[in-house]
């Protein structure tokens, strides 16, 4: 049975690249989970979060015309999180989202600490 867009399935990991991961679908087609689309926070390694054979849930965000398909791992843990955080009240979410956006921050200067400036600088003209 082949997938449709929304629909949220298991799938095996059956390749790696730089760019993403490889999954094999329920129906034996084969979809694409983008870098981006791996985890919530920056991903420098895809292998870092995913090995070969693992088997992972994924969302189906896209088909394009060509028959590929593109996935998410990301997406499948929103529709987790907003289902823990419905009972939730209006101070927990806060707190919530201010955890949560201090880890951002934290990463994102972590990342542009490590990247450096690479040496190079806009001139003014």
């Amino acid at each position: 049975m082949p997938v449709d867009v929304g629909q949220i399935v298991e799938g095996k990991v059956t390749g790696i690249t730089k760019f993403g991961a490889f999954v094999e679908l329920p129906d034996g087609a084969t979809g694409l989970v983008h870098i981006s689309e791996v985890a919530d926070g920056f991903v420098r390694d895809v292998k870092d979060y995913l090995k070969r054979n693992d088997i992972v849930k994924v969302k189906v965000i896209a088909i394009s015309e060509d028959g590929k398909i593109s996935l998410s791992i990301r997406k499948t843990k929103e529709n987790q999180k907003s289902r823990r955080t419905n009972n939730l009240s209006f101070e927990e979410k806060l707190a919530r989202f201010l955890k949560e956006s201090e880890e951002r921050q934290k990463d994102l200067k972590n990342y542009v600490a490590k990247k450096g400036s690479g040496g190079h600088k806009r001139r003014a003209y």
